[in-house]
């Protein structure tokens, strides 16, 4: 079954021109999205490109002595591999499903290929989202001179900005390798956020009662990147209005 721009849900996609999504429309599939599903391998040739529909997707470097470290995250405002956008077929990062989604409309590389050679629009278009993309990167880079909790605060805010459901599924170790700390500093971490009033814990999960608060820990950690998204793509990325307190991050393996 065809799916058609205004039933998807990946905003990268509805905000396309209808005539460039009618070039690729006839090659997209929805596929599942669970958590673990790994979009693409480090330094292995590229054969599909995912739009997210929900969920959230982790971009981790890899040193060659195999040390893993996030570097970024996208939803449903992205796409993974924008190596093919900008002209090359791998790329030595992973990126893989953390927390899991409904689905995720998927495409053969050369299907978007071909469209990016033949259209000027949809070439600008998806440039603006690797744009974005290098402003949400470089702002990682900033962000590794916050202090942990302020790190925590920012990686929860994106999280919740994209996040499918009110329950969020997470293990501990990502967290850890998220914040690039030990174990023990991600439970300080979690500690100074409950003290302030900022989430509440319990042994499976962490519930976000005050993200003013958060936005106001992370300071300058947070909001860069989301602005410019939202002026590159044209739709809004940061969650606005009441915060719904009934959403929570599940940690699993504590």
């Amino acid at each position: 079954m065809k799916i058609t721009q205004s039933s998807a849900s990946n905003l990268l996609l509805r905000n396309m021109l209808p005539d460039d999504y009618a070039l690729i429309e006839n090659d997209i599939v929805r596929i599942p999205l669970p958590v673990g599903l790994r979009l693409h391998e480090a330094h292995r040739a590229i054969t599909r490109v995912y739009f997210p529909e929900d969920g959230l997707v982790s971009i981790v470097a890899v040193t060659p002595a195999g040390k893993q470290c996030e570097v970024g995250v996208f939803g449903r405002e992205g796409m993974s591999e924008t190596a093919t956008v900008l002209g090359t077929d791998n790329a030595p990062y992973e990126a893989y499903v953390q927390v899991g989604g409904v689905s995720a409309l998927s495409l053969p590389v050369e299907s978007l290929t071909e469209a990016f050679d033949a259209s000027p629009t949809l070439r600008r278009h998806l440039l603006r989202y690797c744009q974005a993309m290098m402003i949400q990167l470089s702002s990682s880079i900033a962000a590794a001179g916050l202090t942990i909790p302020q790190r925590l605060a920012r990686w929860l805010l994106m999280a919740h900005d994209r996040a499918p459901a009110d329950n969020i599924g997470l293990t501990h170790e990502f967290l850890s390798m998220m914040l690039g700390v030990r174990r023990g500093g991600v439970t300080i971490a979690l500690q100074t956020l409950t003290a302030a009033g900022m989430i509440a814990t319990s042994r499976s999960v962490i519930a976000i009662r005050d993200r003013a608060g958060l936005k106001l820990l992370a300071g300058d950690g947070y909001g860069l990147a989301e602005s410019e998204y939202e002026r590159l793509i044209g739709e809004p990325l940061e969650r606005t209005g009441h915060f719904d307190a009934r959403t929570v991050v599940s940690l699993t393996g504590d």
